[in-house]
């Protein structure tokens, strides 16, 4: 018996050389560099990859045919009722090094018996400070009165220097709200509840045990409407479900005059209804490092001077890729070695499934 076959989607490993090595020594390679679907889709079909075990993707940005990953790469449609499957029986993991993972029907994975696991771990320090930044923002304006500066425009520069006395105010003392206390919002209020320090609340789909509550220094809203009529500043912080958390009447809910920030995704923010309350004065100031129909960017948001805006660069950085990389690699190992991966997001669909 030869080694089993792990298929490698996208570039080279940049940084885990070494623990690639172990890959290497374990799984016999093949490779599938960054090509249109329609190109991939065909070895696919044809087996030209053989029985795989795994399939490893070692950066978010890479592979061509991964956005998105769905029903089409699994499946190919044929004239009778029956799909008829376009990955091997084999495979049994799939670790990719990134984030989220709304762009992938982990559901479906799942009902293949495939296990999805994503690397969010690595990137939680990045993504805690960009947030940081982004709430320093919302209540300090920096980024206007930077843009103010970089414009040389004399009367720009005196109207920033003037008028932030009269609109800014510390974080300091005021409350920080977070939709989804994971380990990224853990981290954040970690952060705010030391720093500032800011006093920390948070909303999720159940409680947290008191010792990360008391870790974190937060405590717990069972009502999201309690919680954003509580909170000076609203951090968004959790995985898209398919749905908007702050859609219209819940923006409406939101304390008068408070701030909002988001670095999950953000399809979990009704966009127009922002915009209205921005208009309106409901919310004094937003932050942005993810936006509805990215890489569009709303040009009514863009024209605001109230509003800070990333190109979904929260978790960019060489840290965050490294540990993405060998997040991945682990995952694909620890599976393969004890039957149980690191950071699997789709385990409650193979117990639904009856698995």
């Amino acid at each position: 018996m030869g080694k089993p076959i792990l298929l490698h989607c996208g570039d080279d490993v940049r940084w885990n050389h070494e623990l690639y090595g172990r890959l290497k020594d374990t799984f016999e390679i093949k490779r599938s560099y960054s090509t249109p679907r329609d190109e991939f889709k065909q070895p696919l079909q044809d087996q030209t990859f053989g029985d795989f075990f795994a399939i490893f993707r070692p950066f978010f940005q890479t592979g061509g045919e991964m956005i998105a990953w769905d029903s089409e790469l699994m499946f190919v449609q044929t004239d009778l009722p029956l799909l008829s499957d376009l990955l091997p029986p084999s495979c049994k993991i799939y670790a990719s090094a990134c984030a989220g993972f709304d762009w992938v029907d982990v559901e479906r994975l799942a009902q293949r018996g495939i296990v999805y696991c994503n690397s969010a771990a690595a990137c939680t320090e990045s993504v805690a400070d960009a947030a940081i930044y982004l709430i320093i923002n919302t209540f300090r304006h920096f980024s206007h009165s930077a843009l103010a500066a970089r414009s040389l425009d004399v009367d720009k520069f005196r109207e920033a220097q003037m008028s932030f006395m009269e609109v800014t105010m510390n974080p300091a003392g005021h409350t920080l709200g977070i939709i989804g206390l994971g380990r990224i919002g853990q981290r954040i209020a970690r952060k705010a509840s030391l720093v500032f320090p800011m006093n920390v609340i948070y909303n999720d789909v159940s409680r947290l045990p008191q010792t990360v509550e008391d870790e974190s220094g937060a405590k717990f809203y069972e009502n999201l409407d309690d919680m954003l009529a509580m909170a000076d500043c609203v951090v968004v912080a959790t995985p898209f479900g398919g749905s908007k958390v702050l859609d219209a009447d819940k923006i409406s809910k939101m304390k008068q005059g408070s701030r909002l920030v988001n670095i999950a995704r953000g399809k979990l923010i009704d966009e127009d209804a922002l915009v209205e309350a921005l208009e309106s004065g409901q919310i004094q100031s937003a932050a942005l490092d993810v936006h509805f129909d990215e890489p569009k960017v709303n040009p009514k948001l863009a024209a605001m001077e109230n509003v800070e805006l990333l190109s979904h660069n929260a978790g960019a950085s060489i840290d965050s890729q490294n540990g993405f990389e060998g997040m991945s690699i682990n995952n694909i190992l620890s599976f393969y070695e004890t039957g149980k991966a690191l950071t699997p997001v789709n385990l409650q669909h193979f117990e639904k499934d009856g698995q």
